[in-house]
């Protein structure tokens, strides 16, 4: 009796706790501020001047694709397999994505590198322009993620204004306090 009760015992150990304020924990603050300003500005600049072209080109393995295709499959390799190292790539992107590159779901563990692979068409290049523009794609999935826009001065003043405002309550409240505090105490200045 004793060992299916225990069972059913609640342990918190089990339960992940989810942090009650995701990112933006301060009260009065823009989604921005949070990140270094040179570091926002440097990504912003990058991503006006960001191209294909700019992507270093990475090693490609070409082997037999599968599905469809007949005899045209069963002899061609037409299948693309393009690496990137991530060292690579990590001198051609902002420092703000540096640490973000290795969460890509395309990212290989063992040889530090994101890989591509296409077969979706019957020529090698092809399929290897199609890895270059799915990597293009993936990092600016990436930027996207990471980078927040730029916020408006409308809003940064409005945030400027509340936070203002909230010093201001704050102060005003450890004021009553403090003073509440002396009127217990029994000694007044005033």
């Amino acid at each position: 009796m004793q060992g299916i009760i225990s069972r059913h015992i609640f342990s918190w150990k089990t339960i992940s706790i989810l942090p009650l304020f995701p990112r933006r924990f301060l009260r009065h603050q823009a989604y921005d501020a949070g990140f270094d300003p040179d570091d926002l500005a440097e990504a912003r600049i990058w991503r006006s001047s960001f191209q294909p072209g700019t992507l270093p080109k990475g090693s490609t393995s070409f082997s037999r694709s599968q599905g469809a295709g007949g005899q045209h499959v069963n002899k061609t390799e037409t299948k693309a397999t393009t690496t990137w190292p991530v060292s690579q790539l990590l001198t051609v992107l902002p420092k703000i994505l540096h640490g973000h590159i290795r969460a890509s779901k395309y990212y290989s563990r063992n040889n530090d590198s994101i890989t591509m692979q296409a077969q979706a068409h019957r020529s090698r290049t092809a399929n290897m322009e199609d890895n270059h523009s799915k990597l293009y794609g993936e990092i600016q999935d990436i930027y996207r993620k990471v980078v927040p826009g730029e916020s408006s001065p409308d809003k940064a003043r409005k945030y400027e204004a509340l936070k203002t405002s909230a010093n201001a309550s704050r102060l005003k409240s450890k004021k009553q306090h403090a003073s509440k505090k002396m009127g217990r105490k029994g000694g007044s200045d005033h």
